[in-house]
């Protein structure tokens, strides 16, 4: 996209504030994850990418946040999902199963889970850390071979992302 998605204004807001807002109710705390090198956002708490995952993409978040808090379980929302909402939230967490190493939706794109939405368990941290060390560097490929607790999204648009411009404006137009 060549710019930071986090920052792209669709509700009057960039989304990282969006996000923030969204998963204020929900959560104790709510982090902005980043790598070292990109620059805090206003007064959100953030949580830098450990040295150790430093350009792995969102495991390298995930990884670091589980070292940072490990008693706990996440709630990771990516900032690029413009139709996220409370209802998206609710649903993912009145269906969770903290037995399952993470909850998740399926994608109605490609039917796979959206580890991006999802709600990763604290047991999680060691089977990520396994698949790091195998060269497996994609949650959802992880997802894929570990059996998640998986959801149908009650509306099929609340994980649309945005990956260019083009989708960048045709979600400006429809919001």
């Amino acid at each position: 996209m060549g710019q930071d998605k986090g920052l792209l204004e669709i509700h009057g807001l960039p989304q990282i504030e969006h996000v923030y807002d969204l998963l204020e109710p929900f959560c104790s705390k709510v982090f902005l994850s980043k790598r070292p090198d990109q620059e805090a956002y206003k007064d959100i708490p953030f949580i830098n990418d450990s040295s150790k995952y430093f350009n792995l993409g969102p495991i390298g978040g995930i990884l670091s946040a589980m070292e940072e808090f490990p008693r706990n379980a996440w709630l990771v929302v990516a900032c690029d999902l413009p139709f996220i909402t409370a209802e998206t939230i609710q649903t993912l967490l009145a269906h969770r199963d903290p037995e399952k190493m993470a909850t998740a939706f399926i994608s109605t794109q490609d039917g796979l889970p959206e580890p991006l939405c999802a709600v990763w368990e604290r047991h999680a941290y060691a089977i990520l850390l396994n698949s790091l060390r195998k060269g497996l560097h994609c949650p959802r490929k992880i997802l894929i071979q570990d059996a998640p607790c998986l959801l149908n999204q009650h509306n099929p648009h609340w994980l649309d992302n945005i990956n260019t411009f083009q989708e960048y404006q045709q979600v400006k137009n429809r919001s």
